[in-house]
């Protein structure tokens, strides 16, 4: 493959992801710094994709921590692994918050489900409880959460893709302008 196609392969795939609950790269691991300048990571569920604007969409707790890092360090790093084919791809970028009044929140919360919505009705992330978890969430309205709900949008400068094979690794490094045009790429060593 050359790298157009590269990029376009690892796009269509993050693509797909965003739209499949089993697709190996709905689940990623979004990585900040927190205030001790010690690496954070935790895994996010892939929302949305803009292979034009080369955007990830993540919805988060504006209560929890990783919310806090990413408002005093925007910039960080999405990292996905495919079991299956294989390959890793690490995205470096800056985020863009939007809470709970914002339009694309609104706009988000509108179109989630009212077992997601629960999930962001109890405490803050992180919070100790004296209870163990219930078996399910107790009737809540579906606006209770909505104050608690974020969502995170990166805007990705750099593609770190990795194609692991048995005797021949290839590793390409994209990167992209502010408008997501692809600015350049190089194949580099695994």
């Amino acid at each position: 493959m050359d790298l157009k196609q590269i990029d376009a392969a690892a796009w269509r795939t993050l693509g797909e992801a965003a739209g499949d609950p089993q697709a190996e790269f709905r689940y990623l691991t979004l990585c900040t710094v927190d205030a001790a300048r010690r690496p954070q990571a935790r895994t996010l569920v892939l929302r949305q994709v803009d292979s034009v604007m080369r955007s990830l969409t993540f919805h988060t707790d504006v209560r929890s921590p990783k919310w806090q890092e990413m408002m005093a360090n925007p910039q960080v790093t999405v990292l996905g692994y495919a079991l299956q084919t294989r390959l890793q791809l690490r995205l470096q970028g800056r985020v863009e918050l939007y809470a709970q009044d914002s339009d694309i929140a609104l706009a988000a919360w509108s179109r989630l489900p009212a077992h997601t919505r629960k999930t962001y009705s109890g405490g803050p992330p992180g919070e100790e409880t004296e209870s163990e978890p219930q078996v399910a969430m107790p009737a809540l309205t579906g606006e209770a959460g909505r104050p608690h709900f974020g969502v995170v949008v990166m805007r990705v400068s750099e593609l770190d893709w990795y194609q692991l094979q048995r005797d021949n690794n290839q590793r390409a490094l994209l990167t992209y302008s502010t408008d997501g045009t692809l600015a350049s790429g190089q194949r580099i060593t695994p």
